[in-house]
C-alpha cells in the first residue's frame, strides 16, 4: 500500500490518467490526496472530479481556489470568466451531487504526522489553529444559506488575522490563505499581487514558509497552487504544483519516501 499526494490537475484528465499509470496506482490498495485545484482551465473537469468523487473511499482532496470559484460561480453571484472551463460541470446531469461533493471537502487534511493544503498555512497559526479554522469554513459550506456565506468570501480584507474578527471576516481570511496564499509577512498579513518565484518576495514580506519563527516549522506540509516555484529547499516543505496545465509537469510524490514521479503535459 502507498500513499501518493499529487498537485494541481485543473481538470487534465488525460495527463492524471497517464500520470497514475506510471505509478502503477492500485484502487484496491494505494491512497492518493490532491492538494486542490482539481478542476478549470484544462478541457477535463468533469471526468476529473467525477473520479475523484466515484474512488471517495481511498480518494481525498483539499478545496483549492479554482474549486471554490467554481462552487461560487454554480451558488454565488459570480459570472464565470471567459477563461473558465468548467461548464461541463455546471451542464451535467450529475451537476447537483458533483457540486455537492465538493462543497463538503475540507480545506486542510491532518493526516498522522502530515498536514495537506492548497496554498498554505500562515506562519503564526498552530496546527489546531488551521484545523479549527478550516472547520468553520466547513461548516458554512455545508450550511442552509450557502449562496449568501460565498457572496460574502470574494474579497481580499481582512488581510491580517487576529481573534478580534467576526466569523464571517475569519472565513474569509482562512480561504485566502489556505486557497491563495503565497507571501506573507510574519503576522500573517496577506499579499495578492506577485506571484514570482520566492526569492522574489516584495518588499516586507517573504514565502508563507520562509518565516524564521513559523510555528509548523517541524511539520510536513503538502501543497499545490504556486506552479512558478522553483529551487525549493526547505525542510519539511513540498510544493507540487509543476503546471501542468500550462505545458508544465503533473506530479505525485510518494509519502514513504518523498520520490517525486511526474509526466510531461
Amino acid at each position: 500500500m502507498s500513499d501518493y499526494l499529487i498537485g494541481d490537475v485543473q481538470g487534465c484528465y488525460d495527463s492524471l490518467q497517464r500520470l497514475l499509470n506510471k505509478i502503477e496506482f492500485s484502487l484496491d490498495k494505494d491512497r492518493i490526496f490532491f492538494l486542490g485545484d482539481v478542476v478549470n482551465r484544462g478541457n477535463k473537469s468533469l471526468e476529473t472530479l467525477e473520479f475523484i468523487k466515484a474512488h471517495a473511499d481511498n480518494i481525498s482532496m483539499v478545496l483549492g481556489n479554482h474549486d471554490f470559484h467554481l462552487l461560487t460561480c454554480t451558488f454565488g453571484a459570480i459570472t464565470p470568466s471567459n477563461k473558465d472551463t468548467f461548464s461541463d460541470i455546471i451542464n451535467a446531469k450529475n451537476s447537483k451531487k458533483l457540486l455537492e461533493f465538493l462543497s463538503q471537502q475540507p480545506l486542510l487534511i491532518s493526516d498522522e504526522d502530515i498536514l495537506i493544503v492548497h496554498a498554505g498555512i500562515p506562519p503564526n497559526w498552530t496546527k489546531e489553529r488551521a484545523l479549527a479554522q478550516s472547520t468553520l469554513v466547513q461548516k458554512h459550506l455545508q450550511g442552509e444559506n450557502l449562496s449568501q456565506f460565498l457572496m460574502q468570501m470574494y474579497h481580499n480584507q481582512p488581510d491580517t488575522w487576529g481573534d478580534h474578527l467576526s466569523e464571517l471576516e475569519q472565513c474569509r481570511y482562512t480561504i485566502n490563505a489556505m486557497m491563495r496564499m503565497r507571501f506573507c509577512r510574519a503576522n500573517g498579513q496577506l499579499e495578492f499581487d506577485h506571484k514570482m518565484n520566492f526569492d522574489q518576495a516584495p518588499n516586507g514580506y517573504k514565502a508563507w514558509f520562509e518565516h524564521e519563527n513559523r510555528l509548523l516549522k517541524e511539520t510536513d506540509i503538502f501543497f499545490g497552487h504556486w506552479s512558478t516555484l522553483a529551487n525549493v529547499e526547505q525542510k519539511n516543505i513540498f510544493p507540487m504544483d509543476h503546471g501542468c496545465v500550462w505545458g508544465g509537469r503533473l506530479s505525485a510524490i510518494r509519502r514513504s519516501d518523498r520520490q517525486i514521479f511526474s509526466i510531461n503535459c
